[in-house]
């Protein structure tokens, strides 16, 4: 039993699938997952999702519904050796689950230390991490693992919350205190459960038996005792969210502010540089592709170096980002195409730019037609590439910058009037 000196967000830890809030699409009725642990036999898996979304306790649920030995480790704290502990541990047992959280920080060499025991079944492993696991977990581990995919909770699951603290927490009921207003709580706290009821309880402990909290109650409490940054990873993506919107802006003064924000809270390095090189694309583009360039080159040379130098590769990069001509004409040419094959399905290729390995193909006029573009002046003819339903459509316009200023005199010098460049 927890004490009552517990964090709010301990105390209130749902036991059950049924007391969890938000995702449903994993844990409702019917669902997969709840299916799987009500037959006693969860998988291997994965669980990728932002911080306070209910990784943590969806694998302690899992463990309480089965009744089997719960192990837990931090992917900062442990090795191999406490890997191979734990699995030597569970050898004994029946069933064992191991649960693994910030998986993505482990190394392939930690990793390659659990696939044995998961291969073999000596245990059930539930790894929780907020990146992508495709990029952080290698594939033979990864293969091994079913992905479930925690979504963000909504403003309402995080009212609900609220609220299910002062109904069910014995210290918020004697409290006296009245819960007015909630939008500065859910603000500041990002949609993290977690730093949603641990702010709830500062607020609350500090304004005092027989309080009413309010949005400005709340604000003044937060901007006394709520630290900028956590090295625990709690403004996570507060801080992100400043950097990336600092050099979208060409801020390389901010940029480098909160670059060092996070290198001082001990941020992931690789996650920086990944998202550098996403910005790279999604805020810069073809107005200067030397930033994919540098980017790539800044993500390769971090995961080589490793702290403390990489602070000067990711300054470089970050100053560099920031003080290039920006353009989102890429982004927004694949989310409009994405849009159109979502209208209209899947549209036939025409006939004439379709491959035609066989004489069967040939005879069906696969290719008939074609224009190799090599064969006509300045390398282009003037043909149909696209599905005749959405002939002349315009995905991608040049952004209003000098690099792609050029890419467009040179489409319209090739497609006239076509797509209205």
């Amino acid at each position: 039993m927890l004490s009552p000196r517990a964090p709010l967000a301990e105390r209130l830890r749902p036991q059950t699938l049924d007391q969890l809030v938000g995702q449903r699409h994993l844990t409702g009725k019917g669902s997969v997952l709840r299916t799987a642990i009500e037959h006693g036999k969860p998988p291997s898996m994965i669980l990728w999702g932002p911080p306070g979304t209910g990784k943590t306790t969806i694998a302690g649920i899992i463990a309480n519904s089965l009744q089997v030995p719960f192990y837990t480790l931090s992917a900062i704290a442990a090795g191999v050796k406490e890997v191979r502990e734990v699995i030597a541990e569970a050898r004994d047992k029946e069933k064992a689950i191991l649960f693994i959280d910030e998986i993505h920080r482990f190394n392939k060499g930690q990793q390659d230390a659990l696939l044995g025991a998961v291969e073999k079944g000596i245990i059930t492993l539930i790894g929780a991490t907020t990146e992508n696991p495709s990029f952080e977990v290698n594939s033979a581990l990864l293969s091994r693992c079913q992905v479930y995919v925690l979504k963000p909770l909504s403003e309402e699951d995080l009212v609900q919350l609220l609220h299910n603290a002062f109904r069910d927490d014995e210290w918020l009921k004697e409290s006296g205190i009245e819960l007015k207003e909630t939008s500065a709580l859910i603000n500041i706290s990002g949609g993290d459960a977690r730093k949603l009821l641990n702010l709830l309880e500062v607020v609350c402990d500090a304004a005092g038996k027989n309080a009413v909290v309010t949005d400005e109650k709340v604000m003044e409490i937060a901007q006394q005792r709520i630290a900028l940054y956590d090295k625990k990873g709690e403004q996570h993506y507060d801080i992100i969210s400043a950097f990336i919107k600092s050099i979208r802006g060409s801020d390389p003064n901010a940029a480098v502010y909160w670059l060092a924000r996070m290198i001082e809270g001990g941020e992931d390095v690789k996650f920086i540089a990944r998202r550098l090189l996403i910005l790279a694309s999604e805020d810069i583009g073809n107005a200067n592709p030397n930033a994919l360039l540098l980017a790539n080159a800044c993500f390769d040379a971090v995961n080589k170096i490793g702290w403390p130098e990489s602070n000067l590769i990711l300054s470089q990069c970050a100053t560099y980002l920031a003080s290039s001509p920006k353009s989102n004409a890429a982004t927004t040419a694949i989310s409009a195409a994405q849009a159109a094959v979502r209208t209209h399905g899947d549209l036939s290729v025409p006939l004439h730019i379709r491959n035609a390995p066989t004489k069967l193909m040939k005879n069906m006029d696969y290719g008939k037609g074609y224009q190799y573009s090599h064969n006509y002046d300045n390398n282009f003819s003037l043909q149909e590439y696209l599905p005749k339903e959405i002939a002349g459509t315009k995905f991608y316009d040049p952004g209003r910058n000098a690099r792609e200023e050029e890419l467009r005199r040179f489409l319209k010098g090739l497609w006239g009037d076509k797509y209205g460049y």
